[in-house]
């Protein structure tokens, strides 16, 4: 197996060489100028899109070839100048390859770019170099941060702007570290780098004799990855039932966790019945193994009542079934968030009504304190407690991000209004979980 990149060449793969990372910050930092230099210069862009990049550009009179548009693949962004949707692109390098998330940066779009880092292993942190750290740069981080990203690579970015000069590359650094200190995460490398002239994005520059760190491409190459691994074993959401001809079903989805084998014994939730895996295949056919991130259909031992909905779970810890939880929203609508306000809530593959039984605080994105709270405004991230019609099957978020993330959506509108991440389940179906 291999990726084709822009000259033509198979880039073998294997997996976990994938990195799903989100590049995340302020307007005008320099996200997609970024991104697009990252694939021009890895040589990942064909013909067309260059010359349609570089119409583009000159249609708004921005040069020869303004590599921001390389993302911006909506007519409007490119007649703003602005990213509004997550611009999602796909690249290789001989060491790895990539699942890039450009989110923008405009604060109206918070949701956009929430999305963009639900599925990312890292976030890509894009910081002005001549501003420093921004309040909306802030709010993506912290979002990143509950969202499950545990590692950032930092670009220090317009460095030409200040002739490279290092201290404007040291506050750079000290602003990061803070901000990383505070939310626990780890930073992989702060590159000081020009996105607009190539340094030190996939080459390293002479302007930069004082930095000994990786270039942008070194470490997204060195990064960790492994968004659908998690704690307390394997866990597959059903979310289509495949009727095998001449009798039998299968159930399919796809694995987080832990792998799944054949020959586990796995719970059916949230009934809690018992059962033994017999088989899993893809349309490539039989798998001895499904790793974390593979979408698979489920053969089981016994003929269980499973419908779309249910969840497998294999392991000695498994998740909890409730009706109630304890989870950090990030808020997106307009309308104030409060107790009392109801939902549909959308969890792996399962439906259901909600009801917001408290708010209990929000996060101050000037000193990223938490402070009690009765409501939560339009991107406002906070904590609320929350009740279901219909049992759900959770884990905490930060030991699986499938089984503890669901968003919350408007009934009338049918608009997603937030997003949450469960921080605390309560059990209310003490019956439902049988030891396997």
């Amino acid at each position: 197996m291999g990726q084709r990149t822009a000259d033509r060449t198979i880039v073998p793969t294997r997996p976990g060489d994938l990195l799903r990372f989100a590049a995340v910050g302020s307007v005008d930092d320099g996200k997609s100028t970024l991104i697009g230099r990252l694939l021009h210069d890895t040589r990942q862009l064909f013909d067309d899109q260059l010359a349609a990049v570089g119409a583009a550009s000159r249609r708004r009179g921005a040069g020869d070839l303004d590599l921001s548009f390389v993302t911006d693949g909506l007519r409007a962004e490119r007649e703003q100048g602005i990213t509004i949707d997550v611009a999602y692109r796909y690249a290789a390098t001989p060491r790895r390859s990539f699942v890039i998330a450009d989110c923008p940066g405009h604060v109206q779009y918070t949701r956009n770019m929430a999305t963009g880092a639900s599925t990312a292993d890292l976030a890509l942190v894009v910081v002005d170099a001549t501003t420093g750290l921004r309040e909306q740069t802030r709010r993506h981080v912290c979002i990143a941060s509950l969202l499950g990203v545990g590692t950032l690579v930092v670009v220090a970015n317009k460095m030409d702007r200040v002739a490279w000069d290092p201290d404007a590359h040291g506050r750079v650094v000290t602003e990061v570290e803070e901000l990383a200190e505070t939310l626990g995460l780890s930073v992989a490398a702060v590159v000081p780098a020009s996105a607009l002239l190539g340094d030190n994005v996939a080459v390293r520059s002479a302007a930069t004799p004082w930095y000994q760190g990786p270039t942008v491409l070194d470490a997204l190459e060195e990064a960790p990855a492994g968004v659908w691994s998690g704690a307390g074993g394997s866990r597959l959401a059903v979310q289509w039932v495949i009727r095998r001809p001449g009798g039998g079903r299968a159930y399919a989805g796809m694995v987080t966790g832990g792998p799944m084998r054949p020959g586990d014994a796995v719970a059916v939730l949230p009934s809690g019945q018992v059962a033994t895996i017999t088989g899993l295949s893809t349309a490539d056919g039989p798998l001895e193994r499904a790793a974390p991130g593979r979408s698979v259909a489920v053969e089981l031992s016994d003929d269980l009542d499973v419908g779309r909905g249910d969840l497998l779970a294999a392991g000695d810890e498994p998740p909890t079934v409730t009706r109630n939880v304890e989870a950090t929203v990030c808020w997106f609508a307009s309308a104030p968030l409060h107790a009392g306000d109801r939902f549909h809530v959308k969890h792996t593959t399962r439906v259901t009504r909600g009801t917001i039984d408290t708010v209990i605080e929000r996060v101050d994105m000037g000193s990223l304190h938490r402070q009690p709270a009765t409501s939560l405004t339009e991107n406002d991230i906070g904590t609320v407690r929350l009740t279901t019609a219909d049992p759900l099957v959770v884990d905490p978020y930060r030991d699986n991000r499938v089984t503890g993330s669901f968003v919350l959506v408007d009934p009338a509108t049918h608009a997603t209004v937030g997003a949450g991440m469960v921080t605390r389940p309560v059990a209310t179906e003490p019956d439902g979980l049988p030891a396997l």
